[in-house]
């Protein structure tokens, strides 16, 4: 009787112990997927990707929301999360003028710049919030159109040292949608990590080419403020989220961003 009491309690002090240790400062991640302007169905699946890297590798929570009520410093709803509560922000192709506040856009910028926390856009991040030149500020600039659609497009690596494309080869090829930066973008503010290899693309007779300097940034960084940005215009398509070139691509944006790991952002001149 005694013995039959002790082993189940045995077993489950054992099987406890079997239990990895919690992650000590575990990371809290804010997802928004809200979209005001062109509906991506890859939306999900960005928002899902992060999700499950965070839950796989134990470093962060992740919360998801089609809504930008968290977006604020302010009391949220009956749960009480905001801004306070998060280590990173990651807009998840947004679109469109985001319903927020002129409150939640001090909140916002505030949570970035002034308390350093992490921001990562994902492709349609940058055909967001025209109308509020503070977040083209922050981001680095606006969509203006994508001259190739979604092709198989001619990437360069330019830093292979940066953890997020340390991975990638020199030259390769993915197929995506590539957002053409619009004039606010400049590569003088931002540290490019990848673009489009311009020697390979076609000019002729394409009027949404709208950049004389032929300069595609297809991923950077920066800082504003005390905040690390990351943004990329890959991941427009379902499939792109199933490459695990990608998944680790933005595993690895989402850990610098958060301050895991270190990574450049001084600007520098088209690499060859």
């Amino acid at each position: 009787m005694r013995r039959s009491i002790l082993l189940p309690l045995l077993f489950a002090v054992t099987a406890a112990s079997l239990q990895p240790a919690p992650p000590v400062n575990k990371k809290r991640i804010l997802v928004i997927g809200q979209t005001k302007g062109f509906q991506h169905d890859s939306v999900s699946d960005a928002m899902g990707t992060v999700w499950k890297l965070g839950h796989d590798s134990g470093l962060w929570d992740t919360y998801m929301r089609t809504d930008t009520e968290l977006l604020s410093k302010g009391k949220v709803g009956a749960n009480g999360k905001n801004l306070d509560e998060f280590n990173a922000i990651v807009f998840a192709s947004t679109t469109g003028e985001l319903e927020m506040t002129d409150a939640q856009k001090k909140d916002f910028l505030a949570a970035i710049h002034d308390e350093g926390k992490g921001f990562v856009g994902i492709h349609a991040a940058l055909d967001t919030n025209y109308k509020w030149p503070e977040y083209g500020e922050m981001i680095g600039g606006w969509f203006d159109q994508h001259p190739w659609g979604t092709f198989w497009a001619p990437i360069i690596n330019e830093d292979p040292s940066f953890p997020a494309t340390r991975h990638f080869p020199k030259a390769f090829m993915k197929r995506d949608e590539i957002y053409q930066p619009s004039k606010e973008f400049s590569r003088g503010k931002v540290h490019v990590l990848l673009r489009l290899d311009e020697s390979k693309l076609d000019y002729n007779n394409n009027p949404r080419v709208h950049r004389d300097d032929h300069d595609f940034a297809v991923a950077w960084t920066k800082m504003y403020g005390k905040g690390r940005v990351f943004y990329s215009t890959l991941g427009h398509t379902n499939e792109s989220w199933n490459d695990p070139d990608i998944q680790r691509f933005y595993f690895e944006a989402i850990k610098w961003a958060l301050g895991l790991t270190e990574g450049s952002v001084e600007s520098h001149a088209k690499t060859k």
